[in-house]
Protein backbone atom coordinates (compact mmCIF):
# COMPACT_ATOMS: atom_id res chain seq x y z
CA UNK A 1 0.00 0.00 0.00
CA UNK A 2 1.54 3.10 -1.21
CA UNK A 3 1.28 6.61 1.10
CA UNK A 4 -1.64 8.32 -1.51
CA UNK A 5 -3.57 4.96 -1.09
CA UNK A 6 -3.77 5.52 3.01
CA UNK A 7 -4.68 8.75 2.54
CA UNK A 8 -1.44 10.33 3.64
CA UNK A 9 0.25 12.46 2.58
CA UNK A 10 4.05 12.40 2.02
CA UNK A 11 5.47 14.76 4.73
CA UNK A 12 3.23 13.10 6.94
CA UNK A 13 4.60 9.19 6.00
CA UNK A 14 8.02 10.80 6.55
CA UNK A 15 6.79 12.14 10.37
CA UNK A 16 5.65 8.80 10.75
CA UNK A 17 8.56 7.42 10.24
CA UNK A 18 10.54 9.59 11.80
CA UNK A 19 8.57 9.15 15.34
CA UNK A 20 8.93 5.20 14.83
CA UNK A 21 13.10 5.49 14.45
CA UNK A 22 12.77 7.76 17.94
CA UNK A 23 10.64 5.32 19.54
CA UNK A 24 13.15 2.48 17.96
CA UNK A 25 16.28 4.21 19.38
CA UNK A 26 14.68 4.96 22.64
CA UNK A 27 13.62 1.13 22.82
CA UNK A 28 16.86 0.17 22.17
CA UNK A 29 18.47 1.98 24.51
CA UNK A 30 16.30 1.24 27.15
CA UNK A 31 16.45 -2.53 26.96
CA UNK A 32 20.16 -2.17 27.85
CA UNK A 33 19.72 -0.22 30.72
CA UNK A 34 19.52 -2.44 34.24
CA UNK A 35 18.53 -1.67 37.89
CA UNK A 36 18.05 1.35 39.76
CA UNK A 37 19.19 5.06 39.57
CA UNK A 38 21.09 5.76 43.04
CA UNK A 39 18.47 8.55 43.11
CA UNK A 40 15.82 6.17 43.13
CA UNK A 41 17.79 4.49 45.84
CA UNK A 42 17.92 7.05 47.98
CA UNK A 43 14.45 8.18 47.80
CA UNK A 44 13.28 4.37 49.14
CA UNK A 45 16.07 4.34 52.06
CA UNK A 46 14.52 7.98 52.89
CA UNK A 47 11.04 6.48 52.95
CA UNK A 48 12.19 3.73 54.84
CA UNK A 49 14.25 5.57 57.29
CA UNK A 50 10.95 8.20 57.54
CA UNK A 51 8.84 5.55 58.31
CA UNK A 52 10.99 3.85 60.69
CA UNK A 53 11.55 7.10 63.07
CA UNK A 54 7.59 7.25 63.15
CA UNK A 55 7.12 4.04 63.77
CA UNK A 56 9.61 2.74 66.44
CA UNK A 57 8.80 5.81 69.46
CA UNK A 58 5.29 4.16 69.19
CA UNK A 59 6.43 0.25 69.38
CA UNK A 60 8.64 1.07 72.19
CA UNK A 61 6.06 3.30 74.21
CA UNK A 62 3.78 0.09 73.75
CA UNK A 63 6.15 -2.42 74.38
CA UNK A 64 6.87 -0.14 78.14
CA UNK A 65 3.04 0.15 78.80
CA UNK A 66 2.43 -4.19 78.19
CA UNK A 67 5.60 -4.56 80.65
CA UNK A 68 3.82 -2.04 83.05
CA UNK A 69 0.52 -4.01 82.74
CA UNK A 70 1.99 -7.21 83.86
CA UNK A 71 3.96 -5.81 86.74
CA UNK A 72 -0.13 -4.28 87.89
CA UNK A 73 -1.70 -7.52 86.78
CA UNK A 74 0.47 -9.70 88.81
CA UNK A 75 -0.13 -7.38 92.04
CA UNK A 76 -4.01 -7.83 91.12
CA UNK A 77 -3.42 -11.19 91.30
CA UNK A 78 -1.41 -11.13 94.76
CA UNK A 79 -3.52 -8.70 96.54
CA UNK A 80 -6.69 -10.74 95.65
CA UNK A 81 -5.03 -13.85 96.75
CA UNK A 82 -4.14 -11.83 99.83
CA UNK A 83 -7.72 -11.07 100.39
CA UNK A 84 -8.49 -14.31 100.39
CA UNK A 85 -5.96 -15.16 103.38
CA UNK A 86 -7.93 -11.97 104.91
CA UNK A 87 -11.43 -13.40 104.50
CA UNK A 88 -10.63 -17.01 106.40
CA UNK A 89 -8.31 -15.43 109.40
CA UNK A 90 -9.86 -11.84 109.89
CA UNK A 91 -6.25 -10.69 109.89
CA UNK A 92 -3.35 -10.48 107.13
CA UNK A 93 -0.90 -11.64 110.23
CA UNK A 94 -1.34 -15.26 109.09
CA UNK A 95 -1.02 -14.81 105.54
CA UNK A 96 2.33 -15.46 105.10
CA UNK A 97 4.21 -16.03 101.88
CA UNK A 98 3.84 -20.22 102.10
CA UNK A 99 0.35 -19.52 102.58
CA UNK A 100 -0.26 -16.77 99.57
CA UNK A 101 1.72 -19.07 96.82
CA UNK A 102 -0.75 -21.89 98.26
CA UNK A 103 -4.10 -19.52 97.36
CA UNK A 104 -1.95 -17.69 94.05
CA UNK A 105 0.76 -20.34 92.34
CA UNK A 106 1.33 -18.13 89.57
CA UNK A 107 3.42 -15.77 91.56
CA UNK A 108 6.43 -15.98 93.81
CA UNK A 109 5.69 -14.31 97.16
CA UNK A 110 8.61 -13.15 98.75
CA UNK A 111 10.21 -10.85 101.62
CA UNK A 112 13.23 -9.57 99.29
CA UNK A 113 12.83 -7.21 96.64
CA UNK A 114 11.55 -7.95 93.42
CA UNK A 115 13.22 -8.23 90.60
CA UNK A 116 10.62 -9.33 88.05
CA UNK A 117 6.97 -8.56 87.30
CA UNK A 118 5.80 -12.66 88.78
CA UNK A 119 7.84 -11.39 92.07
CA UNK A 120 6.22 -10.11 94.46
CA UNK A 121 7.61 -8.69 97.75
CA UNK A 122 5.03 -8.57 100.56
CA UNK A 123 4.49 -7.53 103.86
CA UNK A 124 1.79 -7.12 106.12
CA UNK A 125 1.92 -4.63 109.04
CA UNK A 126 0.07 -2.65 111.62
CA UNK A 127 -1.98 0.64 110.74
CA UNK A 128 -3.43 0.23 114.74
CA UNK A 129 -1.13 -1.12 116.69
CA UNK A 130 -1.16 -4.74 117.08
CA UNK A 131 -3.70 -5.29 114.31
CA UNK A 132 -2.27 -6.81 111.39
CA UNK A 133 -4.72 -5.04 109.63
CA UNK A 134 -2.59 -3.47 106.37
CA UNK A 135 -0.85 -5.95 103.84
CA UNK A 136 1.42 -4.07 101.22
CA UNK A 137 2.98 -5.69 98.26
CA UNK A 138 5.31 -4.31 95.22
CA UNK A 139 6.08 -5.56 91.85
CA UNK A 140 9.22 -4.85 89.50
CA UNK A 141 8.14 -4.43 85.67
CA UNK A 142 10.01 -5.30 82.92
CA UNK A 143 10.79 -1.48 82.00
CA UNK A 144 12.07 -0.53 85.40
CA UNK A 145 9.10 0.76 87.14
CA UNK A 146 8.31 -0.71 90.35
CA UNK A 147 4.63 -1.11 90.95
CA UNK A 148 2.91 -1.24 94.68
CA UNK A 149 -0.10 -2.08 95.91
CA UNK A 150 -1.58 -1.69 99.64
CA UNK A 151 -4.68 -2.42 101.22
CA UNK A 152 -5.32 -1.10 104.77
CA UNK A 153 -8.41 -3.06 106.07
CA UNK A 154 -9.60 -0.53 108.72
CA UNK A 155 -9.28 2.54 110.53
CA UNK A 156 -9.58 6.10 109.03
CA UNK A 157 -7.27 5.10 106.01
CA UNK A 158 -9.09 2.07 105.39
CA UNK A 159 -9.13 0.92 101.55
CA UNK A 160 -6.72 -0.12 98.71
CA UNK A 161 -4.21 2.22 97.65
CA UNK A 162 -1.63 2.20 94.64
CA UNK A 163 1.69 3.51 93.11
CA UNK A 164 4.82 3.52 91.52
CA UNK A 165 8.21 4.75 91.13
CA UNK A 166 10.46 4.70 88.14
CA UNK A 167 13.72 4.96 90.17
CA UNK A 168 13.42 2.70 93.12
CA UNK A 169 16.12 1.25 94.56
CA UNK A 170 14.34 -1.20 97.25
CA UNK A 171 11.26 -2.27 95.46
CA UNK A 172 9.45 -4.16 97.99
CA UNK A 173 6.59 -4.03 100.57
CA UNK A 174 8.18 -3.11 103.55
CA UNK A 175 8.24 0.23 105.22
CA UNK A 176 10.66 1.57 102.83
CA UNK A 177 8.49 0.35 99.80
CA UNK A 178 4.76 0.04 99.60
CA UNK A 179 3.40 0.99 102.82
CA UNK A 180 5.14 4.49 101.89
CA UNK A 181 5.18 5.02 98.73
CA UNK A 182 1.69 4.10 97.88
CA UNK A 183 -0.83 7.30 97.91
CA UNK A 184 -3.08 7.03 95.31
CA UNK A 185 -6.83 5.70 96.79
CA UNK A 186 -8.68 3.29 94.63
Amino acid sequence: MSTGERGESPRSAQRNEEVNQLLKRFWERRRDEEGFTLIELMVVVLIIGILIAIALPTFLGARKRAQDRAAQSSLRNAIAAARVCFTDNDTYTGCTDVVLIGIEPSLTFQAADSTAPKQISDAVYNVAPGTGNAWAAAAMSDSGTCWYIKDVSSGATAGTYYGSTATATDCDGTATGAQTAVGTKF
